[in-house]
């Protein structure tokens, strides 16, 4: 096809809809430098031939750059629905390579993420369905979440509730982290005092901690001595860790076997029974 033709066939939509991914490749190196291209051939509808390649690229006047981009331009103009298709496209592509990247993630980590050594279990431990979530008792969106998930939990008896520690927030948020795991050490007041936390107003700091353990019932001496444990350390360390691989940047985030709900949309509950189900009937590929 010579250049005559191209620029004859983008005068109609169809041959605009055959051109463009060609004809936007040129215009793009031309824009970087103006340096001599060789324009690719459109796709046919009929079966291609073979035709031998070119010695020497041409050089693309000034003239011919600017009916290309008076082409370009027109078209875009007349049918710019095409730009929020190329947009949905794009991230449609972007997430299917997020969600090929999580599920690697999650499969080179799957011990780690749903038979963690010391972090709190809460719900059915020996449950079908594993969920986990990373939250800080100093996130808004999981004080509001915290009364969906305590309702799928009493929905689905099938549920094992993983929390993990996951205090980005603040130094006092890690100060109420260091608390609650402590609460963990002694028994079942975990759960409890992690919905207290999450219902209660105010900052979250060890203060406020503190006085949500003694309320719960836990022995005060021991609590303030593991606090200073290694393992607490270490849970916390760890957690941080696999967020960074997971690449989970903010609070809460949700993982359903190996599917996924960032933050808190208003259909919580919603989405997490829809997801539990799902896991259900067809498995979790990684986990």
């Amino acid at each position: 096809m010579t250049f005559a033709h191209a620029i004859e066939a983008l005068r109609s939509k169809k041959g605009v809809a055959l051109l463009l991914p060609a004809v936007l490749w040129v215009w793009m190196v031309l824009a970087v430098g103006g340096a001599p291209v060789s324009v690719p051939a459109a796709r046919a509808e009929t079966a291609p031939s073979a035709t031998a390649p070119s010695s020497a690229a041409p050089v693309v006047s000034a003239e011919r750059r600017k009916e290309i981009e008076a082409v370009i331009k027109d078209y875009l103009t007349n049918n710019p629905e095409i730009l929020l298709e190329m947009q949905t496209a794009l991230e449609a592509k972007m997430d299917k390579v997020q969600a090929e990247r999580t599920a690697a993630v999650i499969k080179n980590n799957a011990a780690e993420i749903f038979h963690p050594a010391f972090s709190g279990v809460v719900g059915n431990p020996k449950g079908d369905v594993t969920m986990i979530e990373f939250f800080d008792y100093n996130c808004g969106y999981c004080r509001r979440a915290v009364n969906d998930v305590t309702k799928l939990v009493d929905k689905e008896k099938a549920v094992k509730l993983i929390l993990k520690e996951f205090p980005i927030l603040s130094k006092g948020s890690e100060e109420a982290s260091k608390v609650a795991l402590a609460v963990k050490m002694q028994g079942n007041k975990y759960w409890e005092f992690h919905r207290a936390m999450l219902e209660s107003q105010g900052q979250a700091n060890e203060a406020t901690a503190l006085r949500t353990a003694e309320k719960v019932g836990v022995d005060m001496a021991k609590l303030k001595k593991d606090m200073a444990s290694p393992e607490i350390k270490k849970e916390i360390d760890d957690t941080r860790a696999l967020a960074q691989k997971l690449g989970i940047q903010g609070t809460p985030h949700f993982m359903i076997g190996d599917r996924i709900i960032p933050g808190a949309p208003e259909n919580l509950l919603e989405r997490m029974t829809e997801l539990v189900g799902e896991v259900r009937q067809e498995g979790c590929k990684v986990c």
